[in-house]
């Protein structure tokens, strides 16, 4: 479990391709990193293989590569890393599992005086999940909903943001991985369980 408060910018320092699968070694702070743990990379939960020399690596299977954006990353590539949360630790973002639900395009954004406005493609798989002023995990950021369309959300960068991740950089066309707010999930599901037990 993570919360969405990115920790550091890593950066992508070699992709060994494994049939179907890859594995992917990361640049990144290891300090109390121990194999086995899980690491959230742009969002996505991986699991820690092997530490050397200030990086680690993790086994990416085809499904993850399929549903998110890691199969298009390349060597020298930023990241954003968290690890997993500590029951005693603050809740800063949101609860964010690393389960990656989609990927969305970004359509455009606007610079203004002191933060950025970034819209993205809203895949219609999950639009029934996202709010106006709701939580969504973008790339592992979790940010708020800003305004809401069928298609599209925005988001609003600030400073800090733009400057300790990946959204600081990313472009129109690029892609991003996606991920909803669990809770929403479970309320659908328990509510389609009670209509079932209605009828």
């Amino acid at each position: 479990m993570f919360t969405g408060i990115v920790a550091e910018l890593g950066e992508v320092a070699g992709i060994e391709q494994r049939g179907d699968a890859a594995r992917l070694t990361i640049r990144g702070s290891t300090e109390g990193v121990s194999p086995g743990e899980s690491i959230a990379v742009n969002g996505v939960c991986l699991t820690v293989t092997g530490i050397l020399d200030g990086t680690f690596t993790a086994d990416v299977m085809g499904e993850t590569l399929d549903r998110s954006s890691l199969g298009g990353l390349t060597p020298g590539a930023p990241v954003n890393l968290e690890q997993s949360v500590r029951l005693a630790d603050r809740l800063g973002g949101h609860l964010v599992q690393g389960h990656v639900d989609g990927t969305g395009t970004i359509i455009s954004r606007s610079p203004a005086e002191h933060w950025d406005q970034v819209r993205i493609s809203l895949p219609a798989s999950i639009s029934r999940y996202v709010v106006h002023k709701g939580s969504i995990a973008v790339d592992g950021i979790s940010l708020t909903i800003s305004a809401l369309a069928q298609t599209w959300f925005e988001v609003c960068l600030i400073p800090e943001t733009l400057k300790r991740t990946t959204m600081g950089a990313r472009q129109p066309g690029e892609v991003v991985n996606l991920e909803v707010d669990v809770i929403a999930k479970y309320v659908e599901r328990l509510l389609s369980r009670s209509g079932e037990a209605n009828q």
